[in-house]
Parts: structure tokens; sequence; C-alpha cells
């Protein structure tokens, strides 16, 4: 594990209670991937089930910590990132409290501050969502 729940907004602007990554679990060749455990308080919960929003927020999330790893490695300012827009969206399943979900996204593409990634969510081997994401970094002034 490179970054642990207890350090992990720094690689993020997110803050609780909007917090969907646990951990930086890894990055390397391309592909980051986090891991986040579905608590009784998570503010996505409907009754037991978690919404798709949560898991889109989740991949969003993995992919911030992914440019917030990078930055730090060369030790500059972490920037705010801003979905700019989403596709291929599948989504197979929903998490439940208690699951753990793995998340891991592979940059695409990147061009100035924007960075293309692909990505998915998981829960004990299964799929649950997929997708790409364009992402705006805002630059520092």
């Amino acid at each position: 594990m490179l970054i642990d729940r207890n350090h992990i907004t720094t690689l993020i602007p997110q803050r609780a209670p909007f917090v969907m990554i646990d951990a930086l679990v890894y990055h390397a060749e391309g592909k980051t991937g986090t891991c986040f455990s579905v608590r009784p308080d998570n503010i996505f919960l409907r009754g037991d089930k978690l919404e798709t929003a949560a898991l889109i927020e989740n991949l969003a999330q993995t992919a911030a910590a992914s440019a917030g790893y990078e930055a730090l490695l060369l030790g500059e300012k972490v920037k705010i990132g801003f979905i700019g827009a989403i596709s291929k969206l599948q989504v197979h399943g929903t998490a439940m409290t208690g699951d753990l979900l793995e998340t891991e996204i592979t940059q695409l593409q990147q061009v100035l501050n924007v960075t293309m990634v692909s990505g998915s969510v998981r829960c004990g081997g299964k799929e649950l969502l997929s997708g790409e994401m364009k992402i705006f970094l805002q630059p520092h002034n």
C-alpha cells in the first residue's frame, strides 16, 4: 500500500463525507489501484445499497489519486481535477454496506491538462462499473 486511509486526502481535493477511496494500493506503468470499504455512514447509501453515483465518484477519485501521486513524486502541488466527460459507462451491479471495492484506472492519453482514463470498480472479483473519463486538471496560478 502506497498511501493509507489516514493520508489519502493528501492526493485528492475531496473531504469527508465525500471521500470515496481509502487507500492508494499501487501506481505503476500507467495503472493505479485504490480500495474503499463501504461503511454504514456513507452518504451515498440508500438502505444498505450504494448508489451508482458513488461508484462513478470512486472511479473519479482513483483518477485524482493517480494525478495527485504523480504530482507528489515530481515535487509539485496536487492539482484539482474536474470530470469533463464520461463515456462507455456500464453498470453491472451495486455494492452493499461492508463491501470492499477495488478500483483500477489506466491512463489512456494525456494532452496538456487533460487526461483520458479507463477504469473499473470491482467487488469480490465481480465488475460493478466500468467506463472512461476525461479529466481536466486545473493549472496552478
